[in-house]
């Protein structure tokens, strides 16, 4: 079972012990990634971290508008005690729908669609927090790609939230044993700004990696 030493009360965390939304789209792509972030403070921006950067320059406005039956709202920053979580949406929708309002969460990505499940956990996540601070039930999301110029729309189902919370607990655990995984080489690695410094290849070598190790133990 995982530890959670950072709860003040049962079910809840304290503000010094929220990780950042971003830290659960870091471990789904690779947890050693995340540690090396938000654990060793480490960073470094590739032209694909850039783009991001300058796509939500554009987004994160702070600002608020109406048209018609749709309230948006822009850089709304976002909590949660419960899941010890704190972050950034990059818009809020508030959709007038008969006697009541819909909540649509939308992230902005400089890129296209991914493979694997790391744009869905933190929208997800995202849509937690919104539940929490609003009393309320978000039953879908989206995500604008630039890549492909469109929106792609997320059902926040039972699936997603079981795996999103997974992920949750997973950050929690690694980041408070502030331990680094071991580097382990794969194809995607080419597309992380931080492969200079966790040089995966290397590392990822028995004798090298077991040498390293025992730095740290001596």
């Amino acid at each position: 079972m995982l530890e959670n030493p950072g709860r003040e009360t049962a079910g809840m965390f304290t503000e010094d012990n929220f990780i950042q939304l971003s830290a659960l789209q870091h471990y789904v792509f690779c947890p050693r990634q995340c540690a090396l972030i938000h654990v060793d403070d480490v960073w470094r921006d590739n032209v694909l971290t850039v783009r991001g950067n300058i796509l939500h320059e554009k987004v994160d406005t702070d600002t608020y508008e109406t048209r018609g039956a749709v309230k948006t709202v822009r850089a709304l920053k976002i909590h949660s005690s419960r899941l010890g979580l704190a972050g950034k949406c990059d818009v809020v929708e508030f959709h007038k729908a008969g006697e009541g309002i819909e909540i649509l969460p939308v992230e902005f990505k400089a890129g296209q669609p991914k493979h694997d499940s790391s744009d869905e956990v933190q929208l997800c996540a995202q849509a937690l927090c919104l539940e929490e601070m609003l009393n309320a039930r978000i039953r879908r999301g989206a995500f604008f790609y630039g890549r492909i110029r469109r929106r792609v729309q997320v059902e926040i189902g039972d699936q997603l939230r079981k795996r999103t919370e997974e992920v949750i607990a997973a950050v929690h655990d690694l980041v408070s044993r502030k331990e680094v995984p071991q580097a382990q080489y794969q194809k995607k690695c080419a597309r992380c700004s931080l492969a200079d410094i966790c040089q995966p290849k290397a590392m990822n070598k028995p004798k090298l990696a077991s040498y390293m190790v025992s730095l740290y133990r001596t």
